[in-house]
């Protein structure tokens, strides 16, 4: 990504995440370990040398994040006042209670929760498939 120092203080903003640990080079490029809830996850600022390409080189996301919360027609709403943009609005599908929103640095960030409860519910295997099949399809490119 681009502006990794400004994506942190996004993603704290829009998901409530925790800094775990931060490495700003003089340069101002950023590599931080973040985490919410129990998931951690990682961002660095584009580094074309090492392959490491933003979303804005790429013309477009290469991946989804999908996010299970409790309750995500608060958390869609945070990211979208945090500066996130609609990309499918929260509603019921799937099985699950789902919406999708665009993060400023092009990332896309899938927000919900299953409506029946247990990640072992048919509706939670339905929507694993469907969201399993889409990315590796167009993984694989199929």
């Amino acid at each position: 990504m681009r502006h990794g120092a400004a994506a942190v203080e996004f993603y704290k903003a829009a998901f409530g995440v925790r800094e775990l640990f931060r490495m700003d080079d003089p340069g101002g490029s950023v590599v931080a370990e973040l985490a919410v809830g129990g998931a951690k996850f990682w961002v660095a600022d584009e580094s074309p040398e090492n392959l490491n390409f933003s979303p804005e080189s790429m013309g477009g996301s290469t991946a989804r994040m999908v996010m299970a919360v409790d309750d995500p027609d608060a958390v869609f709403a945070q990211a979208i006042a945090a500066g996130a943009k609609v990309v499918t609005a929260m509603a019921d599908n799937y099985g699950w209670r789902l919406g999708r929103v665009v993060d400023p640095y092009g990332h896309h960030w899938e927000i919900g929760r299953p409506l029946e409860s247990g990640a072992g519910s048919k509706r939670s295997q339905n929507f694993r498939q469907v969201a399993g099949r889409s990315v590796w399809s167009r993984v694989l490119g199929r």
